[in-house]
């Protein structure tokens, strides 16, 4: 079957212009102009568009996407299984949490008692989730399972304060980054704090800090797509200049 943009974007929930935008950038081309110069979208664009709003979903940019699609290597059925993962881990994170409210309401209702450390559960949770899915697989190959395991333990143990710290540091990180990115110097003041700031959120996971741990992590996040979407989300670019500010905080900058 056939659309029109008018109805592609009807049927896809998004509008026009971004179909027309898709299709400037490169990402998603018509599958014909018609003799009117209607853009025309078939079932393969229709496919595609899929894949893109999926990986809209999951907070990649449009550049990162791009890439993705775009590739000579890219494998649709691949890719659905992947977003059904991605998926079902968010379902399994919210479903913690509303655990949780359920659990608080109860006790609020006098139906249950909830001790302190299980008010704080899902969101130990998702912290221990966000983790594995950030840097599991590629600490578990670098430093061993022990890594992850201590640095699991620190968050199950962690304190209502300690939960509230890393929260406050992990928005303190991005902010900092953002505004050092335009200074253009990962050598200034403010990209040199967002280093420190990365670290002490790091320190928070690890069992112990090292430079050359440091470092490698702030490698990964160029080297590799989900995080590099992660921090340029707003800023493309941010993950590069965060890698830098960190070489040079660590002495690692060669």
């Amino acid at each position: 079957m056939e659309y029109t943009v008018q109805k592609l974007a009807q049927m896809a929930g998004i509008s026009t212009r971004t179909l027309r935008y898709y299709d400037e950038i490169g990402i998603l081309k018509p599958a014909r102009i018609n003799s009117s110069g209607y853009r025309i979208y078939g079932g393969k664009e229709v496919n595609l568009l899929q894949q893109i709003l999926f990986y809209r979903e999951l907070g990649m940019n449009l550049d990162s996407i791009k890439e993705i699609v775009t590739s000579p290597t890219f494998d649709g059925a691949k890719a659905l299984r992947e977003h059904r993962e991605s998926l079902l881990e968010k379902r399994r994170q919210l479903d913690l949490l509303i655990s949780n409210v359920d659990k608080t309401i109860a006790t609020k209702e006098g139906r249950i008692t909830m001790t302190d450390q299980e008010k704080f559960e899902g969101f130990k949770q998702k912290l221990m989730d966000d983790n594995e899915k950030k840097y599991g697989k590629e600490i578990r190959e670098k430093y061993g399972e022990d890594a992850i395991n201590k640095s699991n333990n620190k968050i199950k143990n962690m304190t209502q304060e300690q939960h509230e710290e890393i929260t406050k540091l992990s928005n303190d990180v991005l902010e900092t980054l953002y505004a050092a990115f335009q200074t253009g110097d990962p050598a200034s003041v403010l990209a040199q704090k967002t280093a420190d700031l990365h670290r002490q959120f790091l320190s928070f996971y690890w069992d112990h800090y090292s430079k050359e741990a440091h470092a490698t992590i702030a490698q990964m996040y160029v080297d590799d797509e989900r995080f590099t979407a992660y921090y340029d989300v707003k800023q493309p670019g941010a993950a590069a200049f965060l890698r830098d500010a960190v070489l040079i905080y660590t002495g690692m900058k060669k």
